[in-house]
């Protein structure tokens, strides 16, 4: 038994002892705590009676993987009175060819028969083990159907299998598994009014003003799948582009960057949208949102961007507003490195169509599991106006107005429309070539970046 006070669906669901378990739970209700739970139970019993049952956990990402071994397994393991680290963790490590850093994974070894070991899911990772499995928040998997396809075989041979996630649109195997009309399934549904109601503390009310986002509640709350007819970017779509190693500073490698901004002043956000160009996929590098700052603080953040980041050329909303900031910055940076652009009908579908390109063609990195950015990014939606154009509307809540959809969509623009950089060959003099720019020369073959060498 264990020592942990469990609510009544939580105490249901580890009672469900079907080997195929699905749980459709709304958000910070305890389904991967409780799940790992299971795990624990489980693997403790094969060990006690000398039977094999070993676990893989398969999280969306290498952090959320993390979080369900510190978090639950570890946790768990403590409640027994049985310190994870007197059983031993490792920590395994692997090359990630998408991202080109290692990945880690934890794992507990209980003994020769049985582990516990969490992995961010791919469907390499889960071709690449014999044990019972754990889907964790399954319908945030980057590739959810190709995962199930390589995964399904691997517990053919009698393992268990559970699968939990918050719903996440209607493009990914999790949608498929929960609406199947199959008998296999043990399946159980979890909204926030029935996690209250078997005692879980929450003010319902107050945390639905305070989130200011129906689409969101709906979704991650009421556990309702949401039409995703009209959305431009599917949540598949975004999926699909999402990696842990994305919007992290720190894995900048020097390489060229490209900016959209998103200008606003009052209550939309402010957004500087940043891509490296690794090969031929955009690897966004860092995301600044910011609310109600002004004009001066924007510039500041750009001339920040400009000084951390090899910068080659910066689209910004022009549009009201945007007409003395894009001034500015071409004055500070050159005209060939700004562009400013005019929200026009025309000028928004080009955007928006490359931008989603980029999505399909799976050239563009995000990062993975921000809630805020899953929403804004999916928020945009085209429609037919009376005289039979497109145009994009996007509703404005607590998240933005898709302020980040355009950013991002500027900052593809940027790298899409940059002419060739040259490079010369350096006469060992120092020449001003803007006056905010110069190149120092000491005789070795460089690379202009100004506003008369770099581009042609």
């Amino acid at each position: 038994m264990t020592a942990l006070d469990l609510y009544l669906y939580q105490k249901t669901w580890l009672k469900d002892k079907a080997r195929f378990k699905l749980g459709r739970f709304a958000r910070q209700t305890g389904k991967t705590f409780t799940t790992t739970l299971e795990l624990v139970d489980d693997a403790l019993q094969a060990e006690a009676a000398g039977r094999r049952s070993p676990w893989v956990i398969l999280s969306r990402g290498e952090r959320q993987a993390r979080e369900a071994m510190e978090e639950g397994v570890f946790r768990h393991l403590e409640a027994y009175g049985r310190a994870a680290s007197s059983y031993g963790v490792e920590e395994i490590d692997w090359y990630d060819e998408d991202s080109g850093l290692k990945r880690k994974a934890l794992q507990v070894v209980l003994s020769k028969l049985n582990k516990i070991t969490a992995l961010p899911a791919n469907p390499d990772t889960a071709r690449g083990f014999s044990a019972n499995v754990f889907l964790d928040e399954f319908a945030f998997h980057a590739d959810s159907r190709k995962i199930w396809t390589a995964l399904f075989p691997v517990i053919s041979a009698g393992f268990k299998l559970r699968v939990t996630s918050t719903p996440n649109g209607k493009g990914n195997k999790f949608y498929d598994l929960c609406t199947s009309e199959d008998s296999a399934w043990s399946r159980h549904t979890v909204d926030i009014y029935q996690a209250v109601a078997d005692g879980l503390p929450r003010d319902v009310e107050e945390m639905r003003q305070a989130l200011n986002d129906e689409d969101a509640w709906a979704q991650e709350f009421e556990l309702k799948w949401l039409d995703e007819a009209s959305a431009w970017l599917s949540f598949e779509l975004i999926n699909s582009v999402e990696h842990d190693h994305a919007g992290i500073p720190e894995h900048y490698a020097g390489g060229p960057c490209f900016v959209g901004v998103d200008i606003a002043a009052r209550n939309d956000l402010f957004v500087i949208w940043i891509v490296e160009v690794i090969g031929d996929v955009f690897w966004t590098r860092e995301i600044i949102a910011k609310r109600r700052i002004s004009f001066a603080d924007q510039d500041a953040l750009l001339a920040d961007v400009f000084m951390r980041y090899r910068v080659l050329r910066v689209c910004m909303d022009q549009t009201g507003m945007g007409e003395k900031p894009v001034e500015d910055a071409r004055r500070r940076y050159g005209t060939s490195r700004v562009e400013g652009v005019l929200f026009t009908g025309p000028n928004k579908l080009l955007l928006a169509t490359t931008g989603k390109e980029m999505f399909e063609d799976r050239r563009l990195r995000i990062p993975a599991g921000v809630s805020e950015l899953r929403n804004d990014l999916h928020k945009l939606k085209k429609e037919v106006s009376a005289t039979g154009s497109p145009r994009f509307v996007a509703d404005s809540d607590a998240a933005g107005h898709a302020d980040r959809a355009w950013a991002c969509f500027l900052a593809i623009h940027a790298g899409s429309n940059t002419p060739a950089l040259i490079e010369f060959e350096s006469t060992g003099k120092r020449r001003v070539l803007h006056d905010s720019v110069s190149i120092h020369d000491d005789g070795d073959r460089v690379s202009g970046l100004n506003d008369f060498a770099g581009y042609v």
